[in-house]
């Protein structure tokens, strides 16, 4: 566990912190996997807080596998990166971000947008579907309301599509019971979801121009689904948890009746690990904590000169043919200084980035959110702060920029809005460069803006395979 440090110099105002709380990921993690199960009602977060503290952050990872509901699909698999925040306002996790509209200690309203994990990428369409219009995922915007009495907690939630895809409705109230330990948790759950008409037959409808001898075309009504499922998460070490679950849902017959279905039950298993940074002294709500401001300028680089070849200076030549250039502003606030005692600071950001597609496309706007690590125990440091960072998170794209449409268009791949976003970078204190103690949280750096679907393996990502990477040049500050 952390102790207590003498504070260093450091690129920041210095801040210590205490004792993280370690249970928490085992108290609570367990009720983040309603958001990881497919796209079945159990994805639902009806359980509430992954993080349970105000101010935590955590990183992790699921597998899951799960049976296809459609005809010939067999078992599919899919890897989500686990991204998870719980401030005294808003709140991300996983594939849900949302902000508290009201709450007591028993309950609660929330507004959130979420990430429907259904449908089917155009490369990993089974046979069946063959000739039919992509289905791919889509985002809703919803409200939930939650009540909490002992062990037991009342879900209810409503969610409509805004990404002018199915633009169905989708109703969800569900109760759930938990049963816990010093480093387990166990959570079974029934759940019952009510899917629009445009919603199931988005996903499960065959129009006309799809239909064919062994499809008939086929109008999905609304209906209802029912899902059972058993959640549970242990704590490994002081910030390490081990979480799975498994579930199972009957599909209403709306669903089951469609010639694209092969069955009115569907299950699944989930299996992963989290890790809790606690909220340390540091918080991204505490009004004392400084904030770092970023503004930055780039280009994208040469087709073949991916992040590996970036990091290791084997490559950095820049796109100089049918170029496109970066510009935005990041703000981040610290989570943790010090990390586990070193000269480690682990810092969250968010901000706006602007593609200037040069005329080959209208340019764009881009939200990146993501948790960064700096370290900067380097023999010199004393002298000149130097910080080596990397960040990882989401990124969400107006628009795909014209230089993932077109190396996907190469290589015949699909592309997504939402991408995972990695940031390695490395800095220099302007004012330790200088001489100028005023200017020593100033800083000059260079960085690497980085989306990507990790290798197509990721269904909340739209199973890309491929992205895009920017060099930029930035000045950061600490205010």
């Amino acid at each position: 566990m952390t102790q207590p440090a003498t504070c260093l110099h450091a690129p920041a105002p210095p801040r210590c912190h205490g004792r993280w709380r370690g249970q928490l990921l085992a108290s609570s993690l367990a009720t983040g996997l309603w958001m990881l199960a497919p796209h079945a009602s159990a994805q639902d977060a009806m359980l509430g807080t992954v993080l349970e503290e105000p101010g935590s952050a955590g990183l992790g990872f699921m597998f899951r596998t799960e049976s296809s509901p459609y005809r010939d699909g067999g078992m599919r698999e899919d890897f989500m990166p686990l991204y998870l925040y719980e401030g005294e306002r808003f709140f991300l996790r996983a594939n849900e971000a949302g902000v508290r509209v009201w709450r007591d200690d028993t309950m609660g309203v929330e507004a959130f947008v979420e990430r429907r994990l259904e449908g089917y990428p155009e490369d990993e369409a089974p046979l069946s579907l063959e000739g039919m219009e992509v289905r791919n995922t889509g985002a809703d915007l919803g409200a939930r309301f939650y009540l909490k009495h002992g062990a037991s907690r009342w879900d209810v939630s409503v969610r409509q599509d805004v990404s002018n895809l199915s633009h169905g409705t989708e109703a969800r109230a569900g109760y759930a019971y938990t049963v816990q330990g010093d480093r387990w948790r166990l959570q079974p759950v029934a759940l019952a979801s009510w899917r629009s008409g445009d919603l199931n037959d988005y996903y499960y409808g065959v129009a006309d121009f799809e239909a064919r001898p062994d499809r008939p075309a086929y109008d999905a009504g609304a209906g209802w689904n029912a899902t059972l499922a058993l959640y549970g998460s242990y704590r490994i070490f002081s910030h390490w948890s081990l979480v799975g679950g498994a579930y199972v849902t009957k599909l209403s017959s709306q669903i089951r009746n469609s010639p694209v279905v092969d069955d009115d039950l569907q299950w699944g298993v989930m299996a992963g690990a989290a890790y809790d940074f606690g909220n340390g002294q540091v918080r991204w709500d505490e009004d004392s904590a400084p904030t770092y401001v970023k503004v930055f300028y780039g280009r994208d680089t040469d087709d073949g000169c991916h992040l590996v070849k970036i990091m290791t200076l084997s490559c950095v030549s820049l796109n100089d043919d049918d170029y496109t250039d970066i510009a935005g502003v990041h703000v981040g606030r610290p989570f943790v200084s010090r990390f586990n005692g070193w000269p480690l600071d682990l810092i969250g950001y968010v901000g706006l980035l602007h593609h200037d597609e040069k005329g080959r496309q209208p340019d764009s706007w881009q939200i990146d959110a993501y948790m960064k690590g700096f370290y900067y125990g380097f023999p010199w440091s004393h002298r000149v702060t130097t910080r080596l960072g990397f960040g990882i998170g989401l990124s969400y794209a107006e628009r795909v920029p014209y230089t993932e449409v077109t190396t996907q268009a190469e290589r015949e791949r699909n592309t997504s809005k939402l991408l995972n976003y990695l940031e390695p970078s490395i800095d220099v204190s302007v004012g330790d460069i200088f001489g100028s103690k005023r200017w020593h949280d100033v800083y000059f750096g260079l960085a690497v803006s980085h989306r990507s679907g990790i290798f197509g393996s990721s269904q909340l990502l739209g199973t890309v395979d491929g992205g895009s990477n920017y060099i930029y040049a930035y000045l950061e500050a600490a205010f």
